[in-house]
C-alpha cells in the first residue's frame, strides 16, 4: 500500500498544544447560497447553515467549484474565528480546504455521508 505524500518541510508550522487546537469550533455546514463576490474574480460568497443559524463565508474557491456544484453541500468549518472583511464583504468563519500539487488544485473537506449542520467535528 502506497503512502500518502509526506507535507514539506519548509510548510510544516509549529506544534501547537492541545488545549489551544481545542480552541477552535469547527462544524459541518450546509451550503444554502452561493454567489460571485462583487469586488473580486477569485472569490465565492457562500450562504452557510449551521443547524438554524446561517453566516456568510468568503472563501476563494471560484476557480475550482462552480455554484451548482456548492449548492446543498455539507462541509466543514471554522466557526469561532473572529469575523473579518474581505474585499468589502464580512465574512463569518472559515471554510476548510486543501491546496494538492503545484496548481493549487482546491478540495474542499466535506463528510463523506450526510451529517446534519450544526454538528461538531473532532
Amino acid at each position: 500500500m502506497s503512502q500518502a505524500p509526506q507535507a514539506n518541510a519548509d510548510d510544516a508550522k509549529p506544534l501547537v498544544r492541545f488545549e489551544d487546537f481545542a480552541k477552535l469550533d469547527l462544524r459541518v455546514a450546509r451550503i444554502v447560497e452561493v454567489a460571485d463576490h462583487p469586488n473580486a474574480d477569485k472569490l465565492t460568497v457562500l450562504t452557510i447553515d449551521l443547524g438554524g443559524q446561517q453566516r456568510r463565508i468568503i472563501a476563494g474557491i471560484k476557480a475550482h467549484y462552480s455554484h451548482e456544484a456548492l449548492l446543498g453541500k455539507d462541509v466543514v468549518v471554522v466557526t469561532n474565528l473572529a469575523p473579518r472583511k474581505v474585499r468589502g464583504l464580512e465574512s463569518e468563519g472559515m471554510l476548510l480546504a486543501a491546496v494538492v500539487g503545484q496548481q493549487d488544485d482546491v478540495v474542499i473537506v466535506m463528510p463523506d455521508r450526510p451529517v446534519p449542520p450544526g454538528t461538531a467535528v473532532f
